[in-house]
């Protein structure tokens, strides 16, 4: 069921009109007319039509189990009489989910949370539709986004790909997207979906952080490496090129050492003072 507008006239011409029957009514009455009856009885029914839409408002309207339409514009309104209105918030709202224990692609569990903002944007869709548009948001969310944890590892070492971590911007859009789908049957839209808390559980989280820190060791090892190797390929070729001095190869190869073992160490080395000559 999508929303549609309702028949509405403004309420302030409406309440006049009301009026006027109402005081008709009582002069055919003191006039000893029937019709007074009639026009009391029409000015009271007329009175149960009247309401009030407030700003970022939506009234559904319904008469006698019927959906007669929703009235959006903020004012006095008088709609149908007789029915009932329903009231939904098309304000900006957010939902900050709890912190949820999940397994990611890998198996690690991990704890995730998100904030969700969305708004109505079919006022028929959220209260026909669902039982609760609002608690349906809570559940969807959460079943989103324990949906989205599991398709990810928390982090990449090696491997190339996307990770909760690395990528938050692109899981960011895909566990929006996904919300969507499951929360159009509510006439609800998604406005922006962020992961709020992203970490692994207690129990592996000593483990994980011995893991980042080797890692992260390996990595600034290979740095260190590959500069010395440059640094030292620099200076055989500066050597050779300016004719300081001519190196057979085993004595290139004792200076390479030398100098890979001075970059490379995290001591700092100490010099050897060749007072002979280097043959």
């Amino acid at each position: 069921m999508n929303e549609r507008k309702a028949w509405a006239i403004n309420g302030f011409v409406g309440v006049v009109n009301i009026i006027v029957l109402l005081i008709l009514g009582v002069v055919l009455l003191v006039e000893e007319s029937p019709l007074g009856v009639v026009a009391l009885v029409l000015g009271l029914v007329l009175s149960t039509g009247i309401f009030v839409v407030q700003p970022n408002q939506a009234k559904a309207l319904i008469f006698f189990g019927r959906y007669m339409g929703s009235v959006r514009e903020s004012g006095l309104w008088l709609g149908m009489p007789l029915s009932i209105r329903k009231s939904v918030s098309l304000k900006v709202r957010n939902f900050n989910s709890a912190k949820l224990k999940v397994n990611d692609v890998e198996g690690n569990p991990i704890e995730i949370a998100a904030v969700i903002v969305f708004k109505v944007v079919d006022s028929a869709q959220a209260l026909f539709e669902v039982d609760n548009y609002e608690q349906f948001v809570e559940i969807q969310s959460e079943t989103a986004l324990r949906h989205i944890a599991s398709q990810y590892p928390y982090d990449l070492y090696e491997e190339t790909g996307y990770s909760l971590r690395g990528n938050t911007e692109e899981v960011a859009m895909e566990l929006k997207g996904d919300l969507q789908k499951r929360l159009s049957v509510a006439g609800v839209e998604v406005v922006e979906a962020r992961l709020t808390h992203l970490a692994y559980a207690t129990e592996i989280a000593g483990a994980m952080l011995q893991r980042q820190q080797a890692n992260a060791i390996l990595a600034a090892r290979k740095k260190i490496v590959e500069g010395a190797v440059g640094m030292v390929t620099m200076a055989i070729d500066k050597l050779k090129n300016e004719g300081v001095i001519e190196l057979d190869e085993e004595r290139k190869a004792m200076m390479i050492n030398n100098l890979m073992v001075a970059i490379v160490s995290e001591r700092s080395s100490q010099p050897v003072i060749n007072t002979g000559t280097i043959y």
